[in-house]
């Protein structure tokens, strides 16, 4: 009898233990799965990363518009980016509870690098070439959107920063620091190509780029684009390398192992896509290359 009772009581438990785990699968979270945020960048300042951003982005901006190539706000291909962009950035803050408060601005420059960035503050950046090249659709836009996007929400930038403090003993603040991991063209102006000129080599790592991939892919799923376009993207971005890979494909991952990558994840982002789709608030246009 004593028996049957710890049997009863153990087997309680144990089918109790079940119905937790079981309530707990239900309730995951919907989407892509990528490691914790970096402990590196809480060492240092998410205020001072944002401010030093939107100090290069005006520079970035002015130097754009002193040589007339700057996309003024009724051009077509403004309005698309500014489009996709509205539609993606609410989102947003699943990731980042800071991307609540940023001020969001998407901007065109016209120039052949096959390049586009996102600065932390959420300060957007796209280049005529990688549209005008690539001949992207908008979900493959939106592909490179949310990569961009990424990279900012799960603060790649602040990351690499606090890794820094750690090896050199001081965090590398200036707009030298974004320049070169931004990839900006340092010739823009004097003041920028002296301030990249030593930290061009800072880059962020396959992990960081392959993160960007997953939650990009999902910020666009859930915006409503298909997210099937980052393989098409890719297969564009590798075609366009010819050998030697463009500005925006440099560093990151090669083009069969993001494409494999993308393959393997899709199953878990084309549910939101459809529901996306069949929302009346999450409409996207036909898409069309430019």
């Amino acid at each position: 009898m004593a028996m049957g009772k710890r049997f009863l009581k153990h087997g309680g438990v144990a089918v109790l233990l079940l119905c937790v785990l079981a309530s707990a699968s239900a309730w995951a979270r919907e989407g892509v799965e990528v490691g914790e945020r970096s402990v590196f960048a809480d060492m240092v300042s998410a205020e001072q990363v944002e401010q030093q951003a939107a100090l290069q982005y005006q520079q970035t901006l002015k130097a754009a518009a002193d040589q007339r190539a700057l996309g003024p706000a009724d051009n077509a291909q403004v309005r698309r980016l500014r489009a996709i962009a509205q539609k993606i950035t609410p989102l947003a803050s699943e990731w980042n509870e800071r991307a609540r408060q940023w001020k969001w601005e998407v901007n065109l420059i016209g120039s052949n690098q096959i390049n586009a960035f996102c600065m932390p503050g959420g300060k957007i950046v796209f280049y005529t070439g990688i549209l005008k090249n690539l001949q992207l659709t908008d979900d493959e836009v939106a592909m490179v959107m949310g990569h961009e996007i990424a990279h900012a929400l799960r603060e790649h930038a602040r990351e690499r920063m606090g890794k820094s403090t750690v090896t050199s003993g001081a965090a590398r603040l200036g707009g030298a620091l974004l320049s070169g991991w931004l990839g900006i063209d340092p010739r823009l102006t004097d003041t920028m190509a002296q301030q990249g000129a030593n930290l061009l080599s800072l880059k962020f790592g396959r992990e960081d780029e392959s993160e960007a991939d997953l939650v990009g892919m999902e910020l666009a799923a859930r915006a409503g684009f298909d997210p099937r376009a980052g393989v098409t993207l890719w297969e564009k971005m590798s075609a366009a390398s010819k050998g030697a890979p463009p500005q925006w494909l440099s560093t990151h991952p090669s083009g069969n192992t993001r494409i494999a990558e993308i393959e393997a994840n899709l199953p878990k982002v084309m549910p939101l896509y459809e529901r996306a789709r069949r929302s009346k608030t999450t409409e996207v246009p036909e898409n069309k290359a430019p």
